[in-house]
């Protein structure tokens, strides 16, 4: 009898490493019809009283059990492989770089449905349109009192063809009155293409400068002789025309058959981006991101693994898609915070990008107007290929920026009167002025005018922060409720206050909704919109509403860092920064460099067109000398100063970070858990020390309380090991985590391991 073979299936849970499970003998003639196991395909599993979906990493005569403990596996999913062996040795790089169970990637990587283990292949999805009987109806046959189903109705008279996905953009609610008409034999289903052909305009083909097509030769060039790894830094200031590059690399790409992976930061630039390329490159371009359904993402997973879209363009999970010739990678913004996945397995997308392009010998493009430090240490290095656009793209120049120093200034919610005046004279000129807030809701604190009692969230060491609704209440007040943007908790604003029965209240501080009233009582003849989280809650708002801001419609923008990047608004001459001082003084050594990145991003929404661009700073702090460095002399010699600081600080790019996290319900619980992680992980080293397998050192600070300390509920406390040598930081934390999982502590807390952290919160 032949040696039985074993399959090594990754499973989701707490296993570091794919569990065993027995293959069916190859040559048993009552399973000769079966069809086998491959590696990168899916198999059905039995797991305790259950059976679950695992992906077979391997195959191999070795088993880690004895083979009469080891189960069969129960049923073949995949008959082909969804994922090559070049993809499945990037899925264990990033099990063990970022310390996460090999399970949990591999579900990361896979679309919902087919964690579920649905068929990989999608032919088509549902579509509803009039019936024969249905377009013989008017809404005269509704009740007028059916406004859903008339608003439904309308939907289907004007657009025809409708998927889940098209009616969840356009309107709310609108289930049970589809199904009132399926019943009525008013509507009909049908089957579609799962992606549907776009009737895409061709866009003007602006010729590249001399330094946008310097940029895409360096990129095509590194081609020329064979496929090879090489990453390049494209640093182009705001509106140079990235795009437009990334553009002409990817046109070349499709012409020699090749496809290409372009990762964004937010899902708003995911649609009109879309559009752009789409009309630019004459050809379909498939979307990946949180914002599309179930259905809509297995469909460009699948038509990209199968080779018949060229191109996709997604946010951060997109990074794990199988392509059939993937020939370039891009990710755009490369600087941006969303990159990182903070919940579960806490990976970077763009340092997952240059792994995979390393792998599979691909030349991976970084762009930004505003390179992370990280970024632009290993440019300096010799690690990436630096490339320069350093002018506008076509008229466009760029705006002047000027710091307001509103210490002693009279301040209207916010806004200086400097400010209110240069508002007048662009809008009087018949340009757009964008006023920048990174604080959403009416105000951030609601408090007690006679006690001083502020409404504290029950569940977070945070205020609640006060939203206004529609009318008033019945004693003629503010209509409104109170929210937590931590735990997003929220309850009605209290009729009077719980301290001391007072029905005297104040809003302090500024958000966005109060901005808004404000500038409404200002200018009232003036268009104002408002874009931010509750504004664009509805699928296909934000293209919306940013689509009325690019054509001209709105005179005043109001906004919070979704407006920040990647957004053309041709009019918009005037931007103001409201508040930008709490960068300056964070606990996070990173705030400053986010503070400079965010100023110059939402910057570069102003001039993108032949009008002239002018930017207006508050600040209470003018001689910040960061600030001024950045203003004076701009992003690049900011960056090095500091550069030099963080040299100086023995701080990232120059040390390495893991940071170890813990919460419990219980205060003791999260530091008790830490502490004897710490003692562990000081006993490994000193012997290895002692034993002279290792040089350097290691710096283990804490456990200390996180900065929030009470988040949901739970007590949060963190753990911080930093070195200057990579490698020894991750053999460490190897060495111990095993025990992690064992130790009785674990089983009280809520843990996780957070590898080059970007956050402190």
């Amino acid at each position: 009898m032949p040696n039985p073979k074993i399959a090594k299936v990754a499973v989701p849970g707490p296993f570091l490493f794919p569990l065993d499970y027995l293959l069916e003998p190859e040559l048993d003639l009552l399973t000769i019809d079966k069809p086998s196991a491959v590696i990168g395909g899916r198999v059905w599993v039995p797991f305790r009283n259950k059976q679950i979906v695992g992906l077979v990493m391997d195959i191999s005569e070795s088993a880690d059990f004895e083979i009469s403990k080891i189960k069969p596996i129960s049923e073949v999913i995949d008959i082909e492989p969804l994922f090559n062996k070049t993809q499945l040795g990037l899925f264990n790089w990033a099990s063990q770089y970022y310390h996460e169970p090999i399970g949990d990637v591999i579900m990361t990587a896979l679309p919902k449905r087919l964690r579920a283990g649905e068929n990989a292949e999608i032919n088509g999805m549902q579509y509803w349109q009039l019936s024969e009987e249905g377009q013989s109806k008017t809404l005269d046959d509704i009740s007028k009192r059916a406004l859903r189903q008339r608003k439904v109705f309308e939907q289907f008279v004007d657009k025809g063809l409708k998927s889940e996905s098209d009616l969840n953009a356009e309107l709310e609610n609108w289930r049970s009155a589809v199904k009132t008409f399926t019943e009525k034999g008013w509507l009909e289903t049908t089957n579609g293409p799962c992606l549907r052909e776009s009737n895409y305009a061709p866009a003007p083909n602006h010729p590249l400068n001399s330094a946008q097509q310097t940029a895409v030769d360096a990129v095509l060039d590194s081609q020329t002789n064979q496929t090879q790894f090489k990453a390049f830094l494209l640093e182009g200031i705001t509106g140079s025309g990235k795009t437009e590059v990334y553009l002409g690399m990817i046109e070349s790409m499709i012409k020699q058959g090749k496809q290409v992976l372009v990762l964004v930061p937010e899902i708003g630039l995911t649609p009109q981006m879309v559009s752009r390329f789409e009309a630019y490159l004459q050809a379909r371009v498939a979307a990946l991101h949180s914002g599309l359904n179930d259905s809509e993402r297995h469909c460009a997973w699948h038509l990209i693994r199968t080779g018949q879209i060229q191109v996709l363009l997604g946010t951060r999970s997109a990074i794990f898609t199988p392509f059939k010739n993937l020939g370039l990678c891009i990710i755009d913004e490369e600087h941006d915070l969303s990159y990182k996945q903070q919940e579960g397995f806490r990976y970077s997308a763009r340092d997952l990008m240059v792994q995979r392009a390393y792998r599979e010998k691909l030349p991976v493009v970084l762009g930004s107007a505003t390179p992370s430090l990280e970024t632009l240490h290993n440019a300096q290095t010799g690690r990436y290929q630096h490339l320069h656009l350093k002018q506008r793209a076509g008229l466009a120049k760029l705006p002047s920026l000027k710091l307001l120093d509103i210490r002693g200034e009279k301040v209207q919610e916010g806004v200086s009167r400097p400010l209110k005046t240069a508002m007048t004279k662009h809008l009087e000129a018949g340009g757009q002025a964008l006023l920048f807030l990174n604080r959403r809701g009416f105000s951030p604190v609601l408090m007690c005018h006679d006690c001083g009692w502020q409404a504290a969230c029950p569940s977070c060491d945070a205020n609640m922060t006060f939203h206004i609704t529609q009318g008033q209440t019945s004693d003629g007040g503010v209509a409104g409720y109170l929210q937590c943007h931590h735990c997003d908790e929220q309850m009605a604003k209290p009729s009077c206050c719980p301290s001391c029965d007072s029905e005297e209240f104040v809003n302090v501080g500024q958000g966005t909704e109060r901005l808004e009233d404000t500038i409404k009582e200002w200018f009232p003849d003036k268009r104002i919109l408002r874009i931010d989280r509750d504004t664009t809650r509805l699928k296909g708002s934000m293209a919306e509403l940013t689509g009325i801001a690019q054509r001209g419609e709105a005179d005043i923008l109001i906004g919070t860092q979704m407006l920040a990047k990647g957004h053309h608004f041709p009019n918009v001459t005037l931007v103001g920064l409201l508040d930008i001082d709490q960068g300056l003084f964070s606990a996070d050594y990173r705030a400053a460099e986010r503070m400079a990145q965010l100023i110059l991003q939402v910057s570069g929404r102003a001039g993108r067109a032949e009008k002239p661009g002018e930017v207006l700073i508050q600040t209470h702090h003018p001689d910040h000398p960061l600030l001024t460095t950045l203003i004076q002399k701009g992003y690049t010699a900011f960056a090095d100063k500091a550069l030099q600081e963080r040299k100086s600080a023995f701080l990232p790019p120059f040390k390495y970070q893991i940071l170890i996290r813990a919460e419990a319900t219980n205060p003791q619980d999260g530091m008790a858990f830490l502490d004897s992680l710490k003692a562990g992980l000081e006993n490994y080293w000193q012997q290895w020390v002692d034993a002279k397998l290792v040089e350097g050192s290691i710096d283990f600070w804490g456990p200390v309380s996180a900065p929030m300390l009470r988040r949901q509920g739970r007590y949060r406390y963190q753990l911080m090991l930093q070195s200057k040598n990579r490698a020894d930081l991750h053999r460490l934390l190897t060495e111990m985590q095993p025990h992690i999982y064992t130790s009785p502590l674990a089983r009280k807390v809520r843990w996780s391991i957070d590898v080059d952290p970007q956050e402190m919160y």
